[in-house]
């Protein structure tokens, strides 16, 4: 019997979606990423061990290994996932919102000139896309997810009722961790633009995420004026400062 389209729903998103088999963040090396950091000067600990990463995973999974794992994305897992999918929709989640909050100083920033990442904060509503991962591959593709998305302290999981067109759905969600000593208290627009704007790091400008995540949102049609005005005014004063330095 074949196996359903992942893209029944969406069809139009067969070709904006990465490839989980080619993404590079299913065949991160995690040896290789300490030996880097070690040489920008981070110590042993800037990320979480493996015992405790993994021991995270089985507790937030208990019982739900075997089980059809729905997964909620409000970022780059959007076009991105890296993990293996049977089905794909858009999804909001209520009581919810992104925001630009986490500092980073490896993925997109440096501790000299951090960057911002994107966080599911308590409050409003958010937008995103949500992903069926089947029940047999639960316990292989988690490994993944958790690879990526709880390498640090960033995010706290938790299971989300979504809306969506089909009907609503649980979802593994990865809201801001409250502990994290990275996650800033709430920052004006104009400041948060000039952080991403100047910000690069282990995987890149801080600014090819914004302007990632809302291309993104403008071609599924999705409406979020602020994200929009967020990306314009970032991309004004990086062209600012890249004009600065051809003088």
């Amino acid at each position: 019997m074949q196996a359903p389209d992942p893209f029944r729903h969406h069809p139009n998103l067969r070709s904006k979606i990465q490839d989980p088999l080619t993404s590079r963040f299913r065949s991160l090396d995690l040896t290789d990423m300490d030996r880097d950091m070690q040489g920008r000067g981070f110590g042993p600990d800037w990320r979480r061990c493996d015992e405790d990463r993994n021991a995270s995973r089985l507790a937030t999974l208990e019982g739900r290994l075997d089980e059809d794992l729905w997964v909620f994305a409000y970022g780059s897992l959007m076009w991105d996932p890296a993990f293996i999918f049977s089905d794909i929709r858009r999804a909001t989640a209520t009581g919810f919102h992104r925001r630009f909050c986490l500092r980073s100083e490896v993925g997109r920033g440096t501790p000299e000139q951090p960057g911002l990442m994107a966080g599911l904060d308590v409050g409003g509503v958010c937008q995103g896309l949500v992903f069926k991962i089947d029940g047999h591959l639960v316990e292989e593709e988690s490994h993944f997810l958790w690879r990526r998305e709880m390498l640090m302290r960033s995010y706290a999981p938790e299971f989300l009722t979504l809306e969506t067109a089909e009907g609503q759905v649980d979802a593994l969600s990865f809201l801001v961790n409250r502990d994290n000593p990275l996650l800033l208290p709430p920052m004006g627009l104009e400041e948060t633009a000039r952080a991403i704007a100047h910000a690069e790091g282990y995987l890149g400008p801080n600014i090819d995420y914004l302007e990632n995540l809302a291309n993104y949102f403008e071609w599924l049609g999705l409406d979020d004026a602020e994200l929009f005005e967020l990306r314009d005014l970032a991309c004004e004063h990086r062209r600012m400062a890249l004009a600065s330095l051809s003088v």
